[in-house]
């Protein structure tokens, strides 16, 4: 991986662009996207990119050996460190076309792992991250170093005589890797805990979604005055962050803050974050944050719909969907955007920048996190002290009776808050 310690890298974004690809997306945003995520790593200097037409494939280097010598020259009257190709790259292809270069080469999956890397700050993402990372690296042992093809001799201690060197550097990953799994548990165990001491809590929880620079983490210091990390950067959040903000109505909820999604994120880190998105999946609220400004805002917002299903987020689970960065449009573009967010049912036009829009989306936020009450007869051991002070604890006791087993009290709750009694050990 990339170490943060050296200094700058002067890097070349290329984007492949295979017309024959059913998936293929606009090869222009997809660029622009490309060279955001590489800005998001802090040691390179993206000094030029590309889109690269690709009639087919070649196996062995990728790209055709004209475009490869053309490429060979810019790199090199460049001065260029480091090639990221904004696509995958078998590792074969990887090693012909850094021999053929003289350059360090990525590719999509290993810059994405490399801007994780970069912002994880929890134990929890950093071990995930380290996961994803392995995973990534134990595909990358398939012939791509010649070196990994020797056989050697071994006592027996590390590997058995007659180990090649591509099995002995598999199995170390597989071994690192169930060590990292051990070390996760206790983490997410840990977490969990957390969620359950906050399920004693009764307030909802709003979880911010969107692609990633949708200007989510902008949005959340606005609402909760948090000093969140927010820059005009890809992945600038990775870490969930949980605020409690105070609504107009009166009422507080919990604002949870999440990493953006992207288009093609490598399989390996949908299923390393899965335990860092669980805050979306618990929460009683999705407010999906979009970029009305981007030109790719339809397919962006397809993108985090998939993963969020993907993720086994219940498509009945309440959603507002937000148009952000109005502060970006104008004229006739602006009034149309605003006109047709007035016009539709949770859909709310604002810019986090300015404030606009704030005070109806704070509005929304609060009619839809609004839980009807219901009465209730409930039956308590004198052994459930803990259960009958939380219930008073929420001003939910209408009456209370005495029992011969106990107390029958009477409350007027939510549903949330039934849930979060029913939680309660």
């Amino acid at each position: 991986m990339l170490t943060h310690d050296k200094p700058v890298t002067r890097a070349w974004v290329l984007h492949p662009d295979l017309k024959s690809d059913p998936a293929r997306r606009a090869p222009e945003p997809a660029l622009e996207e490309a060279v955001a995520l590489a800005a998001a790593l802090p040691d390179l200097d993206v000094v030029g990119s590309d889109v690269v037409r690709l009639p087919k494939i070649q196996p062995g280097m990728l790209f055709g050996s004209g475009k490869i010598d053309e490429l060979k020259t810019v790199f090199h009257d460049n001065e260029v460190e480091l090639v990221l190709i904004d696509g995958p790259v078998t590792p074969v292809q990887q090693r012909n076309l850094e021999k053929k270069w003289g350059v360090k080469l990525l590719d999509r999956t290993g810059l994405i792992l490399e801007i994780f890397s970069d912002r994880a700050r929890t134990s929890e993402g950093v071990l995930q991250v380290e996961m994803a990372a392995l995973s990534y690296q134990r595909t990358r042992l398939v012939r791509a170093w010649t070196h990994l093809e020797r056989q050697r001799g071994g006592l027996g201690f590390v590997g058995g005589p007659g180990e090649t060197q591509i099995e002995a550097d598999r199995r170390a990953i597989d071994e690192q890797l169930n060590r990292l799994r051990k070390q996760l548990a206790k983490v997410v165990k840990t977490r969990e805990l957390h969620r359950a001491s906050r399920a004693k809590v009764p307030f909802p929880i709003v979880a911010l979604v969107g692609y990633t620079n949708a200007g989510k983490s902008t949005l959340f210091n606005r609402l909760t005055g948090a000093e969140v990390f927010a820059k005009d950067m890809l992945f600038a959040t990775l870490d969930p962050t949980m605020r409690k903000i105070i609504l107009p109505t009166g009422d507080e909820v919990i604002m949870s803050d999440t990493v953006g999604f992207i288009s093609d994120l490598p399989t390996q880190l949908v299923a390393a974050f899965r335990a860092t998105l669980e805050e979306v999946l618990d929460a009683d609220l999705i407010v999906h944050v979009r970029d009305i400004s981007h030109p790719q805002t339809e397919e962006q917002s397809q993108d985090v719909m998939t993963i969020l299903h993907d993720l086994g987020v219940a498509e009945e689970a309440p959603l507002i969907e937000v148009w952000n960065k109005t502060d970006l449009l104008e004229g006739e573009e602006r009034d149309a955007i605003l006109n047709q967010a007035a016009r539709m049912d949770d859909l709310y036009a604002i810019s986090a920048v300015s404030g606009e829009g704030m005070d109806a989306l704070l509005a929304a936020i609060a009619e839809k996190v609004k839980d009807p009450r219901s009465e209730e007869t409930l039956s308590l051991g004198f052994a459930d002290g803990k259960k009958r002070a939380w219930l008073f604890d929420q001003g939910i006791v209408t009456e209370e009776r005495p029992s011969d087993d106990g107390y029958d009290v009477d409350v007027l709750w939510t549903n949330l808050q039934k849930e979060r009694f029913s939680r309660l050990e």
